[in-house]
């Protein structure tokens, strides 16, 4: 349409959305299948904790209203848990809302952000979305290669994404390479942490989480949608210096996130239980799985996420194995989009999901 040629920019024009997996649903009706087991967006397993079904209704009789716009009260309980103030931090519908308003708030002209090959496409595309060029370097061993981030630093960079765990690889660096990491970063260039994994790995004794190094010019982006299990509610929370969070709070929409959302946050704040459950299932069952995909003799990065990333070496047949797979009911995540076409990533799941998976998996391989 020549109207919407002359209104779009160029930039927009050549953007690709992000294209999330397939829902069960819509597997069910294409295929004509019952049983589906989706193993493709690293959702939780187990649902969400039992405190969460009974906040959402005792929200819902003021749905007639307009949330809290400030979100004072789930901002004040995760302040509390980090031993902040509420001043440090920022809500939004999942890491990415946030993500959006970094973007809008600290990027413009020719300013230009800088990140790995093979991460997270969420931030490419926000960034993208604004004109802003994304510059990057290369994986080292399927991992964020910090040396080679600070090394490409340009006077024009103005954020740098790091994700840690990294979606897709499941890889983690440690606390040596981030404080060599951040000695080289200029004091006025963003680095954003996205911890949106953080509680699979926070035990780890070589995971630097950002939160305890407090540097003024670090982002640090968590989510409810992984651990907690609120994927469908779309809960993020960003942490920083006051003055990133003020400015922040000026584009950031006012009744965002809904009052359901924060509802639910905040019951799930207090049910650590259930987030240590979560983990622990996680664990044993990525054991077995490893176990399962060596037995097969396929290539695997060992993960630090609720995921594994297989690596197949050729893009057709990790195209066919999706595709076999699709048809017997398993949804899996081809990493084309990602930047890494010979792999897919697989979503830890329940007892029953993962062996599905494997014996499905151990068909197509053979």
């Amino acid at each position: 349409m020549e109207v919407a040629r002359r209104l779009v920019p160029e930039f927009i024009e050549k953007l690709v959305p992000y294209r999330p997996g397939k829902p069960i649903e819509e597997v069910q009706r294409e295929l004509g299948i019952q049983q589906v087991v989706k193993l493709a967006s690293n959702e939780n397993p187990l649902g969400v904790s039992s405190e969460v079904p009974p906040a959402i209704l005792e929200a819902m009789a003021s749905i007639h209203r307009y949330p809290d716009a400030g979100g004072l009260v789930l901002r004040r309980a995760i302040a509390d848990k980090y031993c902040t103030t509420v001043e440090n931090v920022i809500l939004g519908s999942g890491s990415e809302g946030i993500m959006g308003n970094i973007a809008r708030t600290f990027l413009h002209d020719d300013d230009e952000a800088l990140t790995s090959e093979g991460t997270f496409v969420g931030f490419h595309i926000i960034v993208r979305s604004q004109g802003i060029k994304v510059r990057t370097v290369p994986l080292r061993k399927y991992s964020f290669d910090l040396g080679r981030i600070a090394e490409a630093v340009s006077p024009k960079t103005k954020i740098i994404y790091l994700a840690n765990p990294n979606n897709p690889t499941g890889t983690i660096f440690d606390h040596a390479a981030f404080e060599s990491f951040i000695g080289q970063v200029p004091p006025h260039v963003l680095v954003l942490a996205d911890e949106a994994y953080f509680e699979y790995t926070r035990r780890s004794e070589v995971f630097p989480d950002s939160m305890t190094y407090r540097y003024d010019n670090v982002i640090t982006l968590r989510t409810f949608s992984k651990a907690y299990g609120l994927a469908g509610l779309r809960l993020g929370y960003g942490l920083a210096h006051e003055s990133l969070i003020s400015h922040l709070l000026k584009v950031k929409l006012p009744f965002e996130p809904n009052s359901l959302a924060q509802a639910a946050g905040l019951a799930a704040l207090k049910d650590q239980d259930f987030v240590e459950k979560t983990v622990a299932l996680n664990e044993r069952e990525k054991d077995g799985m490893y176990e399962a995909l060596e037995k097969m003799g396929l290539n695997f990065v060992p993960s630090h996420t609720n995921f594994v990333l297989i690596e197949m070496g050729d893009e057709k047949i990790v195209d066919r194995i999706s595709s076999e797979l699709l048809a017997s009911g398993v949804v899996i995540r081809p990493l084309r989009s990602f930047g890494l076409p010979t792999c897919f990533r697989i979503t830890i799941g329940l007892p029953a999901e993962n062996d599905f998976l494997i014996e499905r998996l151990r068909e197509a391989v053979s």
